[in-house]
């Protein structure tokens, strides 16, 4: 069949979908699709109940695609021609109005687009593993329902964004020498993940210890961003040695209030709080080693824990006991949706 352009010189293409999530079967049929044209526009469609919000779909898509047109649809519509004998005509206002140029090219990995592209005056290009019924076990087999009951046996296939939805935080709490660099390293291994270490200790060592509000503000700030950059790299669970909640509790010790700005960062879906049952180690960085400040510095932990809301268990015991209650307690959180 002889390609028509009917738009001149600029090929455009068009591609829509859920992408509830987006995985690789949907990214390598744009990206393929995007080689093959000048402009590729993509359409997210959701509605209201969908299990992840199309406004974060949208958002996600943006962001993987960016020399896209990616825009959304969430209107409630028809799904299928079942429901409405005017699907067709819906469906073909609905790309017409996304895109009111001519399309030359319409993408999609399911037989539908052979009839949407009829409805448009478009040639249909069938890419993908999945309409081709190859590789049923890696990227041609996907499919977003399949990856929203199991994302985690999807893993090699999920982009970023989607890694970081389905990941728990779990955050490292407590004061100085009670092993938390340790033990997150340690959950990290034995969970096939990463660790995102603590960048307090970085500030300390190239700053010095004497810390302001500027200073502690930074920190949290900091250790917030790679929280967030790290939980892409994750898989399943990300751990976290301290977060802003623990630069609260330094702050509290250190200058006796709280700047305004460490209080707005995310917080983890659950604190591993490490009791000061264990050896104070002055390893050249490390403040409060005498037993009234200790005491007090882990009075304030657990406060800040408490007034925060957040969901929280308490390890003590030598290494190996923090461990074992450790993976108890995580393997109790329930799944992201």
């Amino acid at each position: 069949m002889a390609l028509q352009t009917g738009s001149g010189a600029v090929k455009r293409g068009f591609l829509l979908g859920k992408f509830m999530p987006p995985h690789a079967g949907h990214l390598t049929l744009a990206r393929a699709a995007r080689t093959m044209v000048d402009r590729l526009t993509v359409l997210v469609c959701w509605l209201p109940d969908d299990p992840i919000p199309g406004e974060l779909r949208l958002a996600w898509m943006r962001e993987l695609l960016p020399d896209c047109e990616v825009i959304g649809h969430g209107t409630p519509v028809p799904q299928t021609p079942e429901e409405s004998p005017d699907f067709w005509p819906i469906w073909r206002g609905i790309v017409r109005d996304a895109h009111p140029q001519p399309i030359d090219m319409l993408f999609a990995g399911e037989a539908y687009g052979k009839r949407l592209a009829e409805e448009l005056g478009a040639l249909f290009v069938p890419l993908g593993g999945r309409i081709m019924a190859a590789d049923p076990r890696g990227i041609g087999g996907l499919s977003g329902s399949a990856v929203r009951a199991d994302p985690w046996a999807h893993a090699p296939f999920l982009p970023g964004p989607v890694r970081a939805h389905y990941t728990r935080t779990v955050v490292l709490h407590g004061v100085e020498s009670t092993g938390k660099s340790v033990l997150a390293g340690r959950l990290a291994r034995h969970f096939g993940t990463v660790w995102v270490p603590e960048y307090g200790r970085a500030q300390a060592e190239v700053h010095g210890g004497e810390m302001n509000a500027a200073d502690l503000t930074l920190i949290g700030e900091a250790q917030s961003a790679m929280i967030a950059a790290w939980r892409r790299w994750a898989t399943r669970y990300l751990f976290v040695d301290t977060d802003a909640l623990m630069t609260i509790a330094w702050s509290k010790m250190m200058l006796g209030t709280v700047p305004e700005g460490l209080a707005r960062h995310p917080s983890g879906d659950l604190y591993l709080l490490l009791e000061p049952d264990v050896a104070w180690i002055d390893d050249g960085t490390r403040i409060y080693g005498d037993a009234e400040s200790r005491t007090r510095f882990a009075r304030l932990s657990r406060e800040v824990l408490e007034d925060a809301g957040v969901r929280w268990i308490a390890i003590r015991g030598d290494w190996d006991s923090r461990f074992d209650a450790a993976l108890v307690a995580i393997e109790a959180l329930p799944a992201q949706n």
